[in-house]
């Protein structure tokens, strides 16, 4: 085909859901196959230039007490998504991506924090766009960057109350990695994560953060030894974030409030492994 390629695909799955309820025993167990198209197209205009389009249907794999909670309804909800990208790499030691995409859930899934499990939702749509860089400065220093913006909301829900709770507007990461060939090698990197919707009409709010980590290592054929340093800064941020509806002891009456975990404060590690 010259400078195109086609890659057509098709997948089947088989999914079984069991689940012991004590307190109702007359849950039945659920299955269903599913089969999952495919459909790749990469057009190379050169050495340095190549666009691609993805697309494919998935589905969400669901939580087996949803699954048998809800007589079998829905059990494998479908996933359509599309990708239109650029594969561009504009010198030696310079590679980019980036992409345009669209994904539509036939039904979202949330998360209930006061009951511990997750509920079947509306419909919902994202589309963003990723990027990502990666620089070879020598024989030994390398640099990467990725960006990923996404819009997500739930297209059944009016205009104002179709946040999806948790779903990540931005994100990044990236950082500098170093290996000499005397076996000492390591990087700096960091986590970003934008503030983010925790319920469905961003009321509240899931909090984000800026992590930076260390690492530095000197590997040999059988051993290694080095040290990781998690949030180099001592950086204040908060990991898991759900809605939940809590009372202190002091409260008159139930809060509905963001619960979060505590991210882990300045950390070291030492390492040493052996390898046979």
């Amino acid at each position: 085909m010259g400078k195109w390629l086609f890659n057509a695909g098709l997948r089947m799955d088989y999914l079984y859901f069991n689940y012991e309820d004590r307190l109702n025993p007359s849950l039945p167990s659920r299955s269903k196959v599913i089969f999952s198209p495919k459909l790749n197209i990469e057009y190379t205009a050169n050495r340095e230039i190549q666009l691609y389009v993805k697309t494919g249907r998935g589905f969400h794999s669901n939580d087996a007490k949803v699954v048998v909670a809800n007589q079998g309804q829905e059990i494998l909800p479908a996933a359509y998504g599309i990708d239109f990208g650029l594969n561009w790499k504009p010198a030696d030691r310079l590679f980019i991506n980036a992409a345009v995409w669209y994904l539509h859930l036939q039904q979202e899934f949330i998360y209930d924090g006061d009951e511990g499990t997750l509920e079947p939702s509306d419909k919902t749509r994202r589309e963003g766009i990723d990027f990502s860089a990666r620089y070879q400065f020598n024989s030994w220093l390398y640099a990467f960057l990725d960006i990923n913006y996404s819009n997500a909301r739930d297209i059944q829900a009016p205009k104002g109350s179709d946040y999806i709770p948790l779903a990540v507007p931005l994100s990044s990461a990236g950082g500098l990695n170093y290996k000499f060939v005397n076996g000492i090698n390591g990087g700096l990197s960091y986590r970003y994560m934008k503030d983010r919707p925790a319920n469905e009409d961003n009321s509240l709010t899931a909090k984000g953060y800026f992590v930076t980590d260390l690492t530095a290592f000197y590997t040999k054929k059988k051993f290694e030894i080095g040290i990781e340093i998690q949030n180099l800064f001592n950086s204040q941020w908060r990991e898991e974030q759900f809605e939940v509806e809590s009372r202190l002891r002091n409260e008159p009456a139930p809060v509905d409030d963001v619960n979060f975990t505590a991210g882990t404060p300045f950390f070291a590690k030492l390492v040493f492994a052996v390898f046979f």
